[in-house]
């Protein structure tokens, strides 16, 4: 059975819908960085979805060509997930999506190397006949956060967001987003599928210890 990292790392995929403390591992990332609203049908968002799963599927079949990564297991490809944040700003402003700045990523399994993803962006792109020159390799380690589950619309967000800074604090801990320390959501739901009254998105902010 293929390896499932949201069943086997529950206490990062699949948080209970109130607030928790968790401390995140360094993990690998496929990245793309863009800007703008995330709604817009010819926006960078949209695009660099496509373009990051088409190397996480390259990666993933790679057990069938002739480039074979050492250490490789079948596995399920993690969720897309999203690093946004606004300029100049520490609390995301839903009413103003065209300030967005994001990081589109899909996790790596710990065994691709750089040099392999770099080999998955060649062959992606021969292949595909798409650039993927934009597609980067991010090593990201998020450290000690405030997570939830938020379940509905993503502009109901503030609500959990709320929820998860009220609980940090009478924990002793204070928001710590700062340019490398991000506002983080992790999506299990297609959000072309599902209606948005049950869509799961993860929550995650960087906090720090005060007292």
């Amino acid at each position: 059975m293929a390896f499932d990292y949201k069943k086997e790392y529950k206490e990062f995929y699949l948080p209970k819908n109130k607030p928790s403390i968790v401390e995140v591992p360094p993990m690998n990332y496929i990245a793309m960085r863009g800007k703008g609203n995330p709604n817009a049908e010819d926006g960078e968002y949209k695009a660099s979805i496509g373009l990051l799963y088409g190397i996480a599927f390259t990666i993933k079949m790679s057990k069938k060509g002739s480039h074979q990564i050492e250490g490789y297991f079948d596995y399920v490809v993690p969720p897309l997930e999203g690093f946004w944040w606004q300029n100049g700003k520490t609390e995301i402003d839903y009413l103003h999506k065209e300030d967005f700045q994001f990081i589109s990523v899909i996790r790596l399994p710990d065994f691709v190397t750089k040099e392999d993803f770099e080999w998955a962006v060649r062959e992606a792109t021969a292949k595909k006949k798409t650039d993927y020159s934009k597609v980067e390799f991010l090593a990201y380690h998020e450290g000690l956060c405030v997570q939830s589950m938020h379940i509905g619309p993503y502009d109901e967000e503030p609500a959990t967001v709320e929820a998860m800074h009220q609980y940090m604090e009478a924990q002793g801990y204070a928001l710590d987003i700062t340019a490398e320390r991000l506002h983080h959501e992790i999506y299990l739901s297609d959000a072309r599928k599902t209606v948005p009254e049950k869509l799961k998105t993860v929550i995650r902010h960087p906090i720090k210890k005060v007292r």
